[in-house]
């Protein structure tokens, strides 16, 4: 399970969260595998294309507050948006993390 996890999501996470994404599905049971094998994480690359192209990747990063606030400023008049561009990897990582986080604490 660990693996077939790791093979479809493992894009999805950072080097640095890997290993401690391989070692707590590990301590998982295999009745609650089917909860994490049906999480819908962000891909990165995606994410990228959605900050050049359009912006509005902090609606897909539910940051619905600032994503709002990022469009009626006309993206901080470009200043916002080539700062999104350049975080956007990172905090597509994050925001996977704490939803894999968020779902292991609901399998216990």
């Amino acid at each position: 399970m660990v693996q077939a996890f790791l093979l479809k999501n493992g894009e999805c996470f950072d080097m640095m969260a890997i290993q401690d994404v391989q070692n707590r599905l590990s301590e998982l049971d295999d009745s609650k595998s089917a909860l994490v094998m049906s999480m819908n994480l962000q891909n990165p690359t995606i994410m990228l294309i959605i900050a050049i192209i359009l912006g509005w990747e902090r609606f897909f990063l539910d940051d619905i507050a600032l994503g709002i606030l990022k469009v009626i400023t006309c993206y901080g008049c470009g200043i916002w948006w080539l700062v999104d561009i350049f975080t956007v990897k990172n905090r597509t990582y994050k925001y996977n993390y704490y939803k894999f986080n968020q779902t292991l604490m609901f399998c216990k």
